[in-house]
C-alpha cells in the first residue's frame, strides 16, 4: 500500500503543500477540484492544470484522487441537475491530471426504499455510467450510513463507475460501524482510502480524552455537553484499530493509497508527519 496526503490538510498553497508531502515521503497527493481548492473546476485553465501536474510529477508523485465534493450531496433533484454535471466535469479534469478516482459525499443513503433514495440512485447511476465510459471511478466516501446500506445501494445502480473512498474514521465517528467488518462488506468497491482516526463520543468507553477548546482542556463529558458527537484524533489514538483494520483492508485485495486527511488541530504539518510515520511503521510490522 502507498501513503498519500490530502494537500489541503497542510493549509498552505498547492506548491508548498506538494513539497511538504514529498518531504514526508508520500507517493501521492489528493486535491480538491471545488471552490475549496486550487484546482477549482469552475475557474482553472488548461495551463494551470498542466502546471499542477508538472509540480506533482517534479516531486516524483501522482494524484491519488481528486476531491469533487461540492458540499450538497445528491438528495435534491433540482440541485442534482447542476451538480451531476459539475461532477462529470471533475471526472474529466481528473483524467487530465492522469487520475482515475474522484471522491465525494453523496448524502446519507436511507436504509429503506423511499423517494429520497430513488433520487440519489438516479443521480449516482448517471454518474456511474459516465465514469464507466472513461474508465474512471466516482468514489463515495463512507461515514453517514453503515457499510451494508451503502453496499446494497451501490449494488442497485447497475453500473460499476460509482465506487468507494473508504474512510474508517468516519464509520467509527458517525455511523458507529466497525471498520474491520465494513471493509470486508465494501471491499469489491474500494478504490481509495483516507487514513484518519477518531471516536464517537456518546458510545466510547474511553473517558480519558482531553482536548484543548478555547485554550482550556475539555474532557469526554464536557465535549458531549458542548454538542460534540465525535472527535477526530491522531492516527492510533482513536477506535479505528489499525492493527486489525489494515490487514482486513489488504485481505480485500486493495493495494492502493492510504491518504492522510487531517481536518482539525493547530499544527497539521506535525500531525501529518506523525501519521505518515505511524503508517510506515504499521505497514512494515504487518508486512503490507
Amino acid at each position: 500500500m502507498k501513503i498519500g496526503v490530502m494537500v489541503e490538510s497542510f493549509r498552505k498553497d498547492f506548491r508548498e503543500g506538494v513539497a511538504e508531502a514529498a518531504a514526508l515521503g508520500a507517493a501521492g497527493i489528493q486535491a480538491y477540484a471545488t471552490a475549496y481548492g486550487t484546482l477549482n473546476v469552475d475557474t482553472i485553465t488548461k495551463d494551470k492544470l498542466r502546471e499542477a501536474l508538472d509540480i506533482v510529477h517534479s516531486h516524483g508523485m501522482v494524484f491519488s484522487a481528486i476531491c469533487g465534493d461540492f458540499g450538497v450531496g445528491f438528495t435534491d433533484p433540482e440541485k442534482n441537475a447542476v451538480y451531476v454535471d459539475k461532477s462529470k466535469r471533475v471526472l474529466e479534469l481528473a483524467k487530465e491530471l492522469e487520475c482515475d478516482v474522484v471522491t465525494t459525499h453523496i448524502g446519507t443513503v436511507p436504509a429503506e426504499e423511499c423517494e429520497t433514495k430513488e433520487i440519489m440512485r438516479s443521480a449516482c447511476r448517471e454518474l456511474a455510467i459516465f465514469a464507466d465510459t472513461m474508465g474512471s471511478a466516482f468514489a463515495v466516501e463512507t461515514g453517514p450510513e453503515k457499510a451494508q446500506i451503502l453496499c446494497d445501494f451501490l449494488d442497485s445502480l447497475g453500473a460499476g463507475g460509482v465506487r468507494v473512498n473508504f474512510d474508517p474514521a468516519n464509520l467509527v465517528m458517525v455511523a458507529a460501524d466497525n471498520p474491520q467488518t465494513a471493509v470486508a462488506t465494501l471491499g469489491k468497491y474500494i478504490v481509495h482510502t483516507h487514513a484518519k482516526d477518531g471516536i464517537k463520543l456518546d458510545t466510547s468507553l474511553r473517558k480519558d480524552i482531553q482536548v484543548a477548546i478555547g485554550g482550556e482542556a475539555a474532557g469526554h463529558d464536557q465535549l458531549l455537553a458542548m454538542g460534540r458527537a465525535y472527535l477526530e484524533l491522531p492516527l492510533g489514538e482513536g477506535d479505528v484499530g489499525f492493527d486489525t483494520y489494515l490487514p482486513a483492508l489488504a485481505a480485500t485485495g486493495f493495494d492502493g493509497f492510504l491518504t492522510i486527511e487531517r481536518e482539525v488541530g493547530d499544527d497539521p504539518a506535525k500531525d501529518i508527519r506523525l501519521a505518515a510515520d505511524f503508517l510506515r511503521e504499521k505497514l512494515a510490522i504487518l508486512g503490507l
